[in-house]
């Protein structure tokens, strides 16, 4: 259930005052302000509840913090669990029992199951929105699920359904989305985007902005992982990390949440990716959780029992991004300082570098050779290769990043040698 408005005020100042004590070493002032920019109420089982959306609490002192209440941001982590597919009344039921004594936010369930082929089961339907409006009748637990049409808004919304969320095949595609965020505009209702299929964060970041031109204020990204022709690692969708990373850094204030269960496609590696996504300053999980995952009718391999999820749970070490021990903070700060100087001299060496790259066009130019050599840059790769395993570096993450600066390197030398093949203009006088 969502905070009040005074269970959400005290939850910032609670807040607020963790941060005041991190961010300075001179005491400051306990001066607050506090603005609320939104309180309305929507209604719910024929009840009215208010709903805290969004508050904006201002701590005034030595360093200014603004912090929005959030759906997704009442838990640390914000678990969302529950079956691949609602397959029948009764194991929703069950498991809904089973997850509202957990550490659960949000109890999740495909009722429309979007296969890969056809002939696999495809979901209940409207017949599943009637069990899982039962359920959170019963049990108090806030429901989400998969919707990929306008269509199935529609009956999410006659279903009382708390959060939507719109699947990675459906992201994919800017055309569906914008009917999708079309059928929300003026509907206050909290939506997940999970990343597309393919590696695109920015196709991940435009099916954000949909939703949120159509006025959607809740959203949340949901990293599931990316497709690929053949799985590597271990992994049935490739995590591809830098991906996420690079959506939060365009959009710093959005939740991010990662679904271990879609990227593994194993239930014995579901721990291991969710302790990486905290490690990594993700702010939820979803996993998928069947009270008899063997005999899930979809996705069985991947899903975990109610008290497998609970021993998760259990074991995950959830750090913050901020620390209140000011020698670990002086710590890291100079470390960062230090590190910033090397960065520094890293981008100078690179310059460096790229003016060789120009001469050696030049002096190709000159002997009539090609800007590509393929001898040479076999050999820059086992050279370099073998000195970054000297200083225990990998010889994957050497080559990947000489692939870049060799792209550079060619991409200059081929601008000189295309300066000799430019045309010459024949001027008056000749």
């Amino acid at each position: 259930m969502r905070k009040t408005g005074r269970s959400a005020l005290q939850h910032a100042f609670a807040v607020l005052k963790t941060k005041h004590r991190t961010c300075a070493s001179a005491p400051l002032r306990e001066t607050f302000s506090c603005r609320i920019l939104m309180f309305n109420s929507y209604k719910m089982n024929n009840c009215r509840i208010i709903k805290f959306n969004p508050a904006v609490v201002r701590l005034t002192a030595s360093c200014n913090y603004l912090c929005s209440m959030s759906f997704f941001k009442t838990a640390k982590p914000f678990v969302i669990a529950g079956p691949c597919s609602a397959e029948t009344r009764e194991q929703v039921m069950e498991t809904v029992e089973k997850l509202r004594a957990l550490n659960v936010q949000l109890f999740r369930a495909g009722v429309w199951k979007p296969r890969t082929r056809p002939g696999q089961f495809e979901g209940n339907g409207e017949i599943a929105l009637e069990w899982l409006q039962e359920a959170r009748q019963q049990y108090k637990l806030p429901l989400t699920i998969e919707v990929a049409e306008p269509a199935h808004i529609e009956l999410a919304l006659k279903y009382n359904i708390d959060v939507l969320w719109v699947g990675a095949r459906t992201t994919v595609n800017p055309f569906q989305v914008q009917h999708l965020a079309d059928v929300l505009k003026g509907v206050d209702i909290p939506v997940m985007v999970k990343n597309p299929v393919n590696t695109d964060v920015g196709l991940w970041q435009g099916a954000i902005e949909r939703f949120e031109k159509a006025g959607v204020k809740e959203i949340a990204a949901v990293h599931r992982g990316f497709s690929g022709y053949s799985p590597s690692g271990g992994y049935k969708n490739q995590p591809n990390w830098p991906i996420p990373i690079e959506l939060k850094r365009r959009m710093p204030d959005l939740t991010m949440i990662c679904d271990p269960s879609h990227i593994t496609g194993a239930r014995d590696r579901i721990a291991e990716v969710a302790q990486k996504a905290m490690d990594m300053h993700f702010d939820g999980l979803m996993i998928e959780t069947h009270p008899r995952p063997d005999e899930a009718w979809s996705d069985a391999g991947q899903q975990i029992t109610p008290q497998q999820l609970k021993e998760i749970l259990a074991g995950l070490v959830v750090r913050e991004e901020f620390t209140t021990d000011m020698s670990g903070a002086m710590q890291l700060e100079y470390l960062r300082q230090v590190m910033d100087s090397i960065d520094s001299e890293i981008i100078d060496l690179l310059a460096k570098r790229m003016e060789l790259s120009e001469k050696m066009g030049a002096v190709k130019r000159a002997c009539n050779m090609t800007a590509y050599q393929p001898a040479r840059w076999r050999e820059i790769v086992e050279t370099r290769s073998e000195r970054a395993q000297l200083h225990l570096l990998s010889k994957e993450f050497i080559v990947e990043l000489y692939e870049k600066i060799h792209h550079e390197s060619i991409r200059k030398q081929l601008s000189v040698l295309e300066q000799c093949n430019a045309p010459r203009v024949k001027s008056g006088n000749d």
